[in-house]
């Protein structure tokens, strides 16, 4: 899967052999940091390519040239670390955790990013309100959390790129009643049974309005 994930990256992302080196360096990075803490599952880190970076990098598949992005909840940078590499937007991260916000620093500096990469230390409902041109979260709340911690962050055209694994239908299901905008489920190229909600448009359902 590794080959694929860097052979999908040469081929979508036009991904440079500088970038690519950078990538590698994130990768052992991550691999060691993550022997004295867990930031990824023990079982994936043989195959951080295609779990995480692919993983990741597949959202760009979904964004229009986007000049601004926020990533919530990044954790251990995925996807917002591999977007800031990949991607000319400017990216802002959001994490609670000063440990993972501690890692992410060094990571950022480790793949080299520009900048104008944000990494905030904070919960996300402590976070001043601004409007972004994507919001992506991956693994940070079940979709009836997110939505409503992320909306300040949103204005009429942002585009939200959410990878929720296999619950991805059943969460949009559940929430359609209380939410309007354009709604879909894309499959994901690392997982075949997972999901990614993509979504524009997106506000609040007047109350007592009907689907």
């Amino acid at each position: 899967m590794s080959e694929f994930a860097k052979s999908w990256l040469t081929e979508y992302c036009d991904v440079s052999r500088e970038t690519f080196d950078a990538l590698d360096r994130f990768v052992e990075f991550l691999s060691q940091e993550n022997e004295t803490q867990n930031l990824i599952s023990r079982g994936t880190v043989g195959d951080i390519w295609a779990r995480h970076v692919l993983d990741s990098a597949q959202l760009l598949r979904f964004a229009s040239n986007p000049k601004t992005w926020l990533d919530l909840g990044t954790g251990a940078g995925f996807p917002g670390l591999i977007i800031a590499a990949l991607s000319p937007a400017r990216v802002t991260m959001i994490e609670a955790r000063p440990k993972r916000v501690d890692f992410l620093r060094r990571a950022a500096e480790v793949l080299a990013l520009p900048k104008n990469t944000e990494i905030i230390c904070a919960k996300v409902e402590r976070v001043s309100p601004q409007a972004f041109d994507v919001i992506s979260a991956r693994a940070f709340a079940p979709l009836s959390k997110l939505l409503p911690l992320a909306l300040p962050f949103s204005k009429q055209d942002t585009f939200w790129l959410l990878p929720k694994g296999r619950s991805a239908a059943s969460e949009l299901e559940a929430e359609k009643p209380l939410w309007q905008g354009s709604f879909r489920v894309e499959p994901s190229l690392t997982d075949s049974e997972a999901g990614i909600i993509v979504a524009h448009g997106v506000s609040r359902r007047a109350r007592g309005a009907r689907r």
